[in-house]
């Protein structure tokens, strides 16, 4: 596939037949109210599909799917082992279908395919088969009691799970709540975000496929103030995993207050800095990866690594790299495997970015890029940018733009560097570049971010937790504390001595 030309994809998407309805019980069906919404390729601005959209009677009807197969124990009650051959099977599936789904998440919401091809699919399949193997390695605890007594500490699942995704990674995204989720014994209702929720329906439809039992995996598409909001202020939800907007993640946080006070594990937003020192040896490595950093999925990334962090001395010839890796990463189609940077998610977000540019071009220095571009007369693209001299109050330095703008601060020396880095209300990510030992161990002791990547950007495995500190949230998913969110910790007190 990688072999596959723009023409070979092309005719692929054009054979693609995608899921719209609602799927709930281990059905599609359409939304209750039987209104719909467009799925709308960014790239062309053609209509993918027209999707349910789902509300508070679809979230009502996932819930109580989800409930019922629960509490009856078919797939909670499986045991360890066999729950596990299934998530391995859903694995297997993603694999065999990546084509498929690779060519949803590009055409939905603009990814390169050749990423999507792959990092994400790949991803996705490699996280369920982690958790599959992780479910029988998980043990419970004996507490330390006197003598007549024992006492019994053990994971289990917290019950109905609602997650809600975004729209930058909607494959990964999902998977990353769903294989853990599943894992525990939990069901689930997915919330895919409305700019990309093609995907999400086909991975319900192949868990099905893999024997996971209906009821157990529900996928209700909807907006956020009608679908999300009544999955976060749903009384028989046991708790809210969510990917997304600070700002929504706070208004979950007051959905559990208003309704069952069900555990909310967000990650949020970020405006990750990259810090690179004078005595870094292999600035071509750097600026590769700080190139990657952010202009990676266009931007479109919430640990993007947004800030450029320069030790004065090296400055001028590390912005001159940065600028030559950014023209050549023009977007095209993203159908064609030779495109560097695909399209903006959608128009809305397209217009946002372009208010920051404009903005920027007031009070930075813009040494690259800048416009807002066409491929082939259509859709919607921006150009990898630079500003230089950014001011670390500016608004290019403070707030989540969400595409391919990168700001550029100087510094002087560490301690200065530390200060601007975590001048900041996110703390998600932050990357390091040096060769000193002590300075690398020093400097990441003292940034404020969920995960620091030293000499590499945006380091991510299932086997170590992603999540952040400050507004970037306290969710974290992957490696096995995700099993922290999804079960709860039951003591069993045996007095068997009188």
């Amino acid at each position: 596939m990688l072999n596959h030309t723009l023409e070979d994809w092309e005719s692929k998407a054009a054979a693609l037949n995608i899921r719209s309805r609602a799927f709930i019980g281990g059905k599609f069906v359409d939304a209750h109210s039987g209104r719909t919404f467009s799925s709308t390729n960014p790239a062309t601005g053609e209509v993918l599909a027209v999707v349910a959209e789902g509300d508070a009677a679809d979230i009502d009807a996932a819930v109580a799917a989800a409930r019922a197969a629960f509490d009856d124990g078919r797939w909670a009650h499986l045991a360890p082992e066999d729950r596990k051959e299934v998530i391995l099977k859903l694995a297997g599936l993603l694999r065999a279908n990546l084509e498929e789904l690779a060519l949803l998440d590009s055409l939905d919401m603009g990814k390169v395919i050749t990423d999507a091809v792959t990092i994400d699919v790949p991803g996705a399949a490699s996280f369920f088969q982690w958790y599959a193997e992780a479910i029988d390695k998980v043990y419970g605890e004996v507490a330390p009691t006197g003598s007549g007594d024992l006492a019994l500490v053990t994971r289990v699942p917290v019950g109905v799970v609602g997650a809600v995704v975004p729209w930058n990674f909607p494959l990964d995204m999902a998977a990353w709540k769903a294989s853990a989720a599943l894992a525990a014994g939990n069901s689930i209702v997915l919330k895919p975000a409305e700019r990309s929720p093609l995907s999400a329906l086909r991975l319900a439809e192949l868990a099905l496929e893999a024997g996971v039992p209906e009821g157990v995996f529900n996928v209700v598409p909807g907006f956020g103030p009608t679908a999300g909001k009544a999955l976060g202020t749903h009384m028989n939800v046991d708790c809210l995993a969510f990917t997304g907007s600070t700002a929504v993640g706070k208004m979950f946080m007051q959905y559990s207050g208003q309704s069952n006070m069900k555990p909310v594990w967000p990650e949020t937003g970020g405006k990750s800095p990259n810090l690179v020192f004078a005595d870094c040896e292999n600035l071509e490595a750097a600026a590769d990866m700080a190139a990657f950093g952010i202009f990676f999925n266009q931007g479109e990334v919430c640990s993007a690594n947004s800030r450029l962090l320069i030790e004065r001395p090296i400055r001028d010839r590390f912005v001159e790299m940065m600028i030559k890796r950014a023209e050549s990463a023009q977007p095209g189609n993203p159908l064609d495997p030779a495109s560097r940077m695909g399209a903006i998610v959608d128009e809305t977000q397209t217009m946002g970015i372009m208010e920051f540019v404009e903005a920027g071009k007031r009070s930075a220095n813009l040494v690259t890029g800048g416009r807002r571009v066409t491929v082939n007369g259509k859709g919607c693209f921006v150009q990898p940018t630079i500003f230089d001299d950014v001011s670390p109050d500016n608004p290019l330095a403070r707030d989540e733009i969400f595409g391919p703008i990168l700001s550029v601060i100087p510094f002087d020396n560490e301690d200065e560097a530390i200060t601007i880095a975590n001048d900041t209300v996110y703390g998600l990510a932050a990357s390091v570049w040096t060769d000193n030992l002590g300075r690398a161990i020093r400097v990441a002791e003292n940034l404020h971010a969920g995960t620091v990547s030293v000499n590499t950007v945006d380091a991510l495995s299932a086997v170590t937790p992603f999540g952040g500190m400050k507004q970037s949230g306290f969710g974290r998913d992957l490696s096995l504390h995700s099993f922290d969110k999804y079960t709860a910790l039951k003591t069993t007190w045996i007095k068997y001595k009188p």
